[in-house]
């Protein structure tokens, strides 16, 4: 467990094979005021990670923030029968076996438990996947999942370093995997409506399910990440 800023961790689990590559799972806790652990994409559930939470405090959310960051949710909610479980609407509708207390929408009626400290937006533009976006007032850190992926070169063989780069997700220049960005071709014009809103929190620090957390200048990074949806290109 590392501490990234005051009341918000990551903690590291294994990799998981996908497209033939390893990728790295990591999980983001922010405490609440209340003492509340809220979850972010949780990893493999261990008695170990059990222990060390509650040295922070007590599990409340966990959230599934696209549908492809769900393949722990069950073993954490048979931990934590009293937490809430929150999911995009495409995770919902693909784990009918997981029972979601609501639905992560960008709806304005919507009352989310933690939006006094954390804000959040629902990505969307793409018909192939949608994901919500967090970003924790106190410290200015953005959390995301696939939205921006940037493994370290070191972390592949020299086979899979030569598909990392042709997908773009090598740091330091990692942004979205080009399958995901080339499904936006139709609905750029929304997904810049929704980077103007994750640019207009100004955050410091870019923490992302898959490779290197970006530390200084997040802001910069994520407008070269996100190169790609501007008019020009």
């Amino acid at each position: 467990m590392r501490k990234l800023a005051e009341d918000i961790w990551i903690m590291e689990g294994e990799a998981v094979p996908f497209f033939t590559l390893p990728y790295t799972t990591r999980m983001t806790v922010v405490r609440l005021d209340d003492g509340g652990l809220w979850l972010h994409s949780p990893i493999r559930f261990s008695e170990q990670l059990a222990s060390q939470l509650s040295v922070l405090g007590v599990v409340k959310y966990l959230i599934a923030p696209n549908d492809l960051h769900h393949l722990f949710i069950g073993e954490w909610q048979g931990r934590y029968p009293n937490a809430s479980t929150y999911g995009t609407e495409q995770v919902i509708n693909k784990r009918g076996d997981l029972v979601f207390d609501g639905a992560l929408t960008n709806s304005a009626n919507m009352h989310w438990p933690w939006q006094e400290f954390i804000e959040q937006t629902l990505f969307t533009g793409s018909p192939a996947m949608q994901e919500c976006v967090f970003f924790h007032k106190k410290s200015a850190v953005l959390i995301v999942t696939d939205l921006v992926e940037n493994f370290s070169i070191e972390h592949f063989s020299c086979c899979h370093r030569l598909i990392a780069k042709g997908v773009g997700i090598l740091a330091p220049d990692g942004k979205m995997p080009i399958d995901w960005r080339l499904s936006f071709m139709f609905g750029k014009a929304e997904a810049r409506d929704h980077l103007a809103s994750i640019l207009n929190w100004q955050p410091k620090v870019l923490v992302m399910a898959h490779g290197e957390i970006v530390e200084t200048e997040a802001t910069a990074f994520l407008k070269r990440s996100f190169r790609w949806l501007s008019k020009a290109e």
